[in-house]
């Protein structure tokens, strides 16, 4: 059984069809997700996908190409938003330099606003770092909080391992399936199993054999396979160790 520890299924491309692919998880073989949010509006709708649904869970933040407009009154609002019973995690949290919107500074201020709010409530959190390797471990350290987990890891070996040293778990997407990703199949075959996730980040970044295509939680199955494929043990033994790995995270029983 599979836990895909980071799905966007509140997303309007699952508008027409949302309880469909939601009933087909679980015969997929999805025991858990975690929903995760990227601003309020994502952040309310993943509280109530979980509460409709027992498999799944929800992650409450604000993605950092969403933080221009935030206010400290919004941190008040994920705060009361965190003590939902479903709600396990603060996130997606943390930096994207791909587009530089909104710019650094203002992404840095409330990456590490929105730490210090998971530290306070003494909460995991889900951190997103797109081209931003160096900041984010630098924000990371300052705050000194580490009860993180790198979603869609992109950076290198080295950077896994000071990840890794410091508490981390990492979390490996479907681009691990891509014929053109040597960087993310060496860390995926050097982290430890007992400190690996597997995600889908859905709808984004369908796993080959259906690249192109909308992705969804159920594809979570072929990023476990070629995972461990890379470190040569069975995708049903990977597929347990993630899955506990998932829930002591979460602190899901």
């Amino acid at each position: 059984m599979y836990f895909d520890t980071h799905t966007h299924l509140d997303d309007e491309k699952f508008d027409q069809d949302r309880e469909l692919v939601i009933e087909n998880l679980k015969k997929e073989g999805v025991s858990l997700a975690v929903n995760v949010g990227a601003d309020l509006t994502s952040s309310k709708n993943s509280i109530a996908l979980a509460e409709q649904y027992d498999f799944i869970y929800a992650a409450v933040g604000v993605h950092p190409n969403e933080v221009g407009e935030m206010q400290d009154e919004d941190l008040e609002t994920l705060a009361d938003m965190a003590k939902h019973e479903k709600v396990v995690a603060i996130g997606e949290i943390g930096l994207d330099y791909h587009y530089d919107e909104p710019g650094r500074d203002v992404q840095k201020l409330w990456f590490e606003k929105q730490l210090r709010l998971a530290q306070a409530l003494n909460m995991p959190f889900i951190v997103h770092d797109r081209d931003a390797h160096q900041d984010t471990l630098e924000l990371l350290k300052k705050v000194g909080y580490y009860n993180g987990v790198m979603h869609c890891f992109s950076g290198s070996c080295e950077m896994a391992k000071i990840l890794l040293d410091l508490g981390f778990y990492i979390s490996i997407a479907g681009q691990v399936t891509f014929k053109n990703a040597p960087k993310v199949k060496e860390v995926a075959k050097m982290v430890p199993a007992d400190r690996l996730f597997i995600e889908t980040d859905s709808p984004y970044l369908t796993p080959e054999p259906h690249r192109g295509a909308r992705n969804n939680s159920a594809n979570v199955k072929f990023t476990c396979a070629k995972i461990a494929e890379l470190k040569g043990i069975s995708a049903e033994e990977l597929a347990k160790v993630t899955l506990e790995n998932g829930k002591n995270f979460y602190g899901i029983r």
